[in-house]
């Protein structure tokens, strides 16, 4: 059956697992996107410009530390608390190198073995950068038990897509949006693939399971921060968004339309608006939920019997509220936490309006 044009795509949620091998390559990037916007060698975030006005910024990962808990969002953005090393988030810092430098070796190379090649100089090198990380594992077996479960999502990622069938166009590709309310909006995309034709889709690597589908929205929240941050920035709404689930080898594919993106500035605005209440206030109050198992701050949290270390002095703020009141949130939003080929990826023209679920491809 001949494959639908990317844009014959109705916007609904499809989530499926396939092998991606078929699609066409795609060798030059449109120029829609900026070439200065990349960066190979992820190295945090990039300081502002020296005639840009600072103003409030939000990047995805601390909107969604807020919407969790915002007292986690105080002790990371304000008080900028240390946290021990994780090893499941340095398991995935190190499968999301691999990935990103997969793609330096030319096309025909890039297989599982090679992978697996690239993991002991990625990991010399995320120890050069956070020495601390050589102190997670107690005993040499934890350790090689670590490795193994990041080996083992490299190899499942070959079941999702072949990558020598792939060039992408950017990789770790910094991006930032102003938008009308004078929030920035700034992240980082894994993947950014633009077909000639200027189509574009965002795909992002997850080291976790995908979540059920109670949660999907959730889980979609970056990835539609990212497309409505492209969106305000270049005028191009991508055509899709792709969640790469290594833990359970799971495809998520969304087609965004302009409403989604609509609906979800709105969401950023009303999120920002009720992260300034918070500042204003001194209104931090924790919001426990199963995600205070993996939090490293539980002896200052009330919500545990400890007490939050003063705001810093240069935080102006008033008295906190008690502790046991909810938690301010933003208003509720509306409904709903590989490279773009040149000519179409392998959708049927026909999507279900639910939600698809299927058997992972053997390896």
């Amino acid at each position: 059956m001949a494959a639908a044009a990317i844009g014959d795509v109705p916007a609904s949620r499809v989530i499926g697992r396939g092998l991606s091998g078929h699609w066409p390559s795609v060798r030059n990037m449109s120029e829609t996107i900026s070439e200065a916007a990349a960066t190979a060698e992820p190295t945090g975030p990039e300081p502002a410009e020296p005639d840009r006005p600072h103003g409030p910024s939000l990047s995805p990962s601390r909107a969604t530390d807020f919407m969790s808990c915002p007292l986690l969002y105080r002790f990371r953005v304000l008080d900028k608390l240390p946290e021990p090393p994780s090893p499941v988030a340095a398991r995935g810092t190190l499968v999301h190198a691999v990935l990103e430098r997969l793609f330096d070796e030319p096309q025909g190379c890039r297989t599982p073995q090679a992978a697996r090649d690239l993991v002991p100089g990625q990991w010399e090198r995320l120890l050069a950068d956070e020495p601390e990380l050589a102190g997670m594992f107690a005993e040499d077996s934890e350790r090689d038990a670590w490795f193994d479960e990041a080996r083992e999502m490299l190899d499942r990622y070959f079941t999702l897509e072949d990558p020598n069938r792939l060039e992408p166009t950017h990789r770790e590709m910094s991006v930032e949006a102003v938008l009308e309310s004078g929030l920035m909006l700034r992240g980082y995309i894994d993947r950014l693939d633009v077909a000639r034709t200027g189509e574009l889709r965002i795909v992002d690597y997850k080291t976790g399971t995908a979540p059920r589908e109670e949660y999907e929205a959730r889980a979609l929240f970056q990835m539609k921060f990212y497309a409505l941050a492209l969106w305000r920035a270049r005028g191009i709404i991508p055509k899709m968004l792709q969640l790469i689930y290594l833990g359970n080898g799971e495809l998520v594919r969304y087609v965004p339309d302009e409403a989604d993106l609509v609906a979800t500035e709105r969401k950023i605005n009303a999120l920002w608006r009720a992260i300034d209440r918070a500042h204003t206030t001194g209104d931090w109050r924790p919001h426990p939920s199963r995600l205070c198992d993996w939090c490293s701050h539980q002896a200052l949290c009330p919500a545990f019997g400890g007490s939050p270390p003063a705001l810093p002095s240069t935080v102006q703020a008033a008295a906190p509220q008690p502790a046991t009141a909810q938690p301010a949130t933003a208003e509720p939003a509306a409904a709903e936490d590989a490279c773009v080929p040149v000519d179409a990826p392998p959708i049927p023209a026909q999507v279900p309006p639910a939600a698809l679920r299927a058997p992972a491809v053997p390896a």
